[in-house]
């Protein structure tokens, strides 16, 4: 049996995304500048959404029920799943403002964890278009933290 490490399927993914056009240099240093930023933003407003939908979820869970809704507990996975997504940009802060490699690999698994988030919550469409585009412009900047 054979095991796959992070590193490999970073840099399995990172040779897909190679192949893609690259930005510009100065785009590039824009979004290495703001990175950190987006990480502590989102990362706030993640945690502060997903603990809100969790309680509206736990909430309304008894009508749900009743009503007899299917589907219910995806939506509750996926908002536990986008909780953990919004921990590790937060936690991706202040590697990516010190422009270190973790931090990278952080917000890499964020957007992981979001993607999964997404399909398990049944939005595939937007959680598919929205990993390629992050992990696009994740790559695109790979390179600048060590």
């Amino acid at each position: 049996m054979s095991t796959t490490s992070s590193t490999d399927i970073i840099e399995t993914m990172g040779q897909w995304f190679d192949k893609f056009p690259p930005l510009p240099k100065n785009v590039r240093e824009i979004l290495v500048t703001i990175t950190p930023w987006i990480a502590l933003i989102f990362g706030i407003l993640g945690i502060l959404g997903g603990i809100a939908g969790l309680g509206i979820l736990t909430v309304f869970s008894p009508f749900a029920v009743l009503g007899g809704v299917s589907g219910y507990g995806n939506s509750f996975i996926a908002a536990l799943i986008y909780l953990v997504s919004a921990i590790l940009l937060l936690a991706a802060f202040p590697g990516t403002k010190a422009k270190k490699a973790n931090g990278w690999k952080l917000f890499f698994w964020s957007r992981v964890v979001s993607l999964i988030g997404g399909l398990v919550g049944f939005a595939i469409v937007s959680a598919i278009i929205g990993a390629l585009i992050g992990f696009y412009l994740l790559f695109q900047i790979k390179s600048y933290y060590k």
